[in-house]
């Protein structure tokens, strides 16, 4: 198979022969009609957890496209272009892309220049210097999140589990299972208390402490040891890393969970197919552990698909299937900030990374916003997947320096692709590129809250 390259190659507003290597951001919208099945989020009030014989994965056109490989071991080699880019100029571009016709990239993680991927087959590859590096196989396809916590790695599936693996220090390309979130101990032991079983849907009754339907979103607080699990059997858990318990379950929405957020000071946000994102307060009294809720931030028609949130817990950010991204910053008091508008197809995820911002889209494109204050300014926008770009893990790049601050962004896509990014925060914005060609009524700032608020949604 020959290296993937991008159609797009100019930079806005003229066509530049920097080098076809590096694939600059472009601001082309793709109108193609994608059906929400396709991106696998909940979008309405339609839950196949409302019909207890059906299963969250039948019916959906992902099921139907199975990955191509006859073991599932089977070498995937990652398609570089030339390295030899030229530094001293800051650009936004393709580094490498790993092409397989195998299924959907629903998943992505990414430390130390390891990458996890996740997808709609039973195999988690890992991957270390833009060469497969390892792989492991689980008992259920559709790995929808990956969290990397030490030595141990947690896999949400579609079947409603946590899967535990754990990275052998003597051998690091050694993944082995350490078992399942419940563990089966804690399921028979709950089993055996009618108290343990809560109703769920028409009736059905099930252990509080198991997901029902397909795990959504996976987010970790290090400092506390708590892993979070969302679920679109509407509830989010929370598990103590060092036990596998559940210490907790919450009945988040009145539907689907899409993301879970834990932040710091014992905040967590979730975001629903509902159109809700809530706040969430950790109470530990003892070894309980309570989360209560806090406030509504968000309550609009369509569905909230992503939430993210920096480092220091001062911004959170919300993506929904309209297209906008929304955010509120805490030290207003969690006040409505504003929202950033781009895509023409639901946001389907986010990430934040130092003062920068990431949106992919089922327009195929990943939007890099720069952050300033309050104001957010269209950075670049990353072409080149061919479908609904569906996950995105961002790590510091090593040649990252005081003066510029340089990231590696990986993006999963269901055109069965991981594409890899350079982002530098010094590279030039689309604001600046047209001012610079005349066009002075460009504009990729983010709109402020007091100027959205009268046609926007209900805050």
């Amino acid at each position: 198979m020959l290296a993937e390259t991008c159609p797009h190659n100019n930079l806005l507003p003229h066509s530049s022969n920097f080098r076809n290597n590096m694939v600059h951001s472009v601001p082309n919208m793709s109108s193609t009609t994608v059906n929400d099945d396709d991106f696998d989020v909940r979008q309405s009030s339609f839950s196949a957890y409302d019909d207890p014989n059906r299963l969250s994965a039948e019916g959906s056109p992902t099921m139907l496209s199975p990955w191509n490989q006859s073991s599932p071991f089977n070498k995937s080699p990652w398609y570089k272009f030339d390295d030899d880019v030229p530094k001293n100029i800051p650009q936004n571009g393709l580094i490498g892309s790993l092409v397989r016709e195998e299924g959907h990239i629903y998943s992505l993680a990414a430390k130390n220049d390891i990458l996890y991927t996740g997808s709609d087959s039973k195999n988690i590859r890992v991957w270390k210097d833009m060469k497969e590096f390892a792989a492991f196989k689980s008992n259920s396809g559709l790995v929808k999140a990956i969290i990397i916590s030490g030595e141990k790695i947690f896999t949400g599936h579609q079947d409603g589990k946590v899967r535990v693996w754990k990275v052998q220090s003597k051998n690091p390309s050694n993944h082995k299972r350490a078992g399942s979130l419940p563990t089966f101990f804690d399921i028979f032991k709950a089993s055996i208390k009618p108290s343990n079983y809560v109703e769920v849907k028409r009736n059905r009754t099930a252990l509080w402490i198991k997901h029902c339907d397909a795990i959504s979103c996976l987010s970790m607080d290090h400092s506390q040891g708590l892993l979070y699990s969302a679920s679109w059997d509407r509830t989010f858990k929370v598990w103590g890393v060092d036990n596998s318990k559940c210490l907790e379950s919450v009945k988040a929405h009145d539907d689907a969970v899409n993301s879970v957020v834990a932040s710091v000071d014992g905040i967590v946000y979730t975001g629903s197919a509902d159109g809700t994102v809530k706040v969430w307060k950790r109470e530990s009294v003892g070894k309980s552990v309570n989360h209560v809720f806090v406030q509504t931030l968000l309550n609009q028609e369509c569905a909230v698909t992503a939430l993210a949130v920096n480092k220091s817990g001062s911004v959170v950010y919300c993506g929904s299937s309209d297209g906008v991204v929304n955010f509120w910053e805490r030290e207003k008091q969690l006040s409505h900030g504003g929202v950033l508008k781009g895509h023409k197809l639901a946001v389907l995820c986010l990430a934040v990374a130092g003062n920068l911002v990431f949106s992919g889209s089922a327009d195929k494109n990943i939007f890099v916003w720069k952050r300033d204050g309050s104001v957010h300014t269209c950075l670049s926008i990353l072409t080149g997947h061919n479908g609904p770009v569906k996950c995105l893990a961002v790590e510091e790049d090593k040649e990252s320096t005081g003066s510029e601050k340089k990231w590696v962004v990986y993006s999963g896509s269901l055109d069965k692709s991981v594409k890899v990014w350079s982002v530098s925060e010094m590279a030039p914005n689309l604001h600046h590129m047209a001012m610079n060609n005349g066009q002075e009524d460009v504009t990729w700032d983010s709109i402020p809250s007091a100027k959205y608020s009268s046609d926007g949604p209900s805050i």
